[in-house]
């Protein structure tokens, strides 16, 4: 299959832009779009040969659910058998935007789309290429992160490239995901809402909408286990994982960056590539270790500086391009510091610890 590649700038966008887009959509085709979280990879919501091959194209587990995206509370109903009135409270604070609702479907959306489950996950993307081509398809969109099953994910169309060139038949090049990790989950269907997935949207926030509110204990634990029912993607199974060996390193700043500089010069000493994610505050911590060139002989060390802890926000938007970085550069050993597990850094962490497999060495 050959893919296409089109460019679409969403500061200056018309309908002619999306009109072969939403024609493969509604023909049952797959198209990678831009989100403000990251890149989704687009089918039509209600055909579920077309869930079976976004399924297929990423080599993703089928009983993973997908979300639905749709471009406006009103495509909202004939999805669902009953719109809970916190959905409706939390649609008027976060819609459009990196939140996704769980409630019960409605016979309209097939199980292949569910994952098999009696309940779908909704979002409305703030994205104007992502809003817009929604509204031009005219159909809801079931997308999971445009990558290959279990690889971070992508926030840049040369990611998608990478995994799923060839494989799907539309690509839309619409620059860099702004917030880089994925949407925020709620499941609306318990009492009381629990959060499955932690996101931009953040516990604090949703608190101010639904007091009660809090996380689904799968989302605090700290080790891994295939006995969850996957009621929201990234659940169950092993995500954004490097090639490489990633360890997360916790505790006090300075024994951390001790810790990862003695771990780091050992493995280059026995001749191994090795990457180092880091902050602003303790990037300098590494850098008499590098050496000059990469080879068999004498690997690199490769440090890659994400920002400053006191901006949650960056450290974010660079974390899976990071974890792509470490790929490209052929990183056998990957060492992270642990992040703060406040505010956004929840949604880090979450998915700094499953690229990891949980492998957290406390200092």
């Amino acid at each position: 299959m050959k893919t296409i590649i089109q460019k679409i700038d969403a500061t200056n966008m018309a309908s002619s832009d999306f009109k072969e887009a939403a024609e493969l959509l509604r023909a049952g085709k797959l198209v990678a779009f831009p989100t403000e979280t990251v890149y989704g990879l687009g089918g039509n919501a209600y055909d579920s040969t077309a869930s079976a091959r976004i399924y297929a194209a990423k080599g993703r587990p089928s009983d993973n659910p997908l979300i639905v995206h749709i471009s406006c509370f009103d495509e909202l109903p004939p999805l669902v058998s009953v719109i809970p009135d916190e959905a409706k409270a939390l649609a008027d604070r976060f819609w459009p935007g990196p939140l996704t609702m769980i409630m019960n479907k409605s016979d309209i959306i097939p199980k292949e789309t569910t994952g098999g489950l009696d309940t779908v996950a909704i979002r409305m993307p703030s994205h104007p290429i992502a809003n817009r081509l929604i509204k031009e398809a005219g159909i809801p969109i079931a997308a999971p992160s445009a990558n290959a099953s279990g690889r971070p994910s992508t926030t840049k169309a040369e990611h998608v490239i990478e995994d799923l060139d060839g494989k799907i038949d539309m690509i839309i090049d619409g620059g860099s995901s702004d917030i880089g990790l994925e949407s925020t989950i709620v499941d609306l269907t318990v009492k009381p809402a629990l959060i499955l997935r932690p996101g931009y949207i953040t516990i604090e926030m949703l608190r101010e909408v639904i007091p009660d509110i809090e996380y689904d204990k799968a989302v605090l634990k700290r080790i891994k286990d295939d006995t969850i029912v996957a009621k929201a993607p990234g659940m169950k199974y092993r995500h954004y994982a490097p090639k490489g060996e990633l360890t997360i390193f916790e505790g006090d700043a300075k024994a951390v960056s001790s810790h990862i500089y003695n771990e780091a010069k050992e493995k280059l000493e026995s001749g191994y590539t090795v990457g180092i994610l880091t902050s602003d505050e303790l990037a300098k911590s590494y850098e008499s270790l590098a050496t000059e060139k990469a080879n068999a002989v004498n690997p690199k060390l490769y440090i890659k500086d994400i920002g400053s802890r006191k901006n949650e926000a960056e450290i974010a938007a660079g974390l899976f391009d990071a974890l792509r970085y470490f790929d490209e550069i052929g990183a056998e050993y990957i060492y992270a510091e642990a992040f703060s597990e406040g505010g956004i850094g929840q949604a880090i962490m979450n998915r700094l610890m499953k690229a990891a497999g949980y492998h957290i060495v406390k200092v």
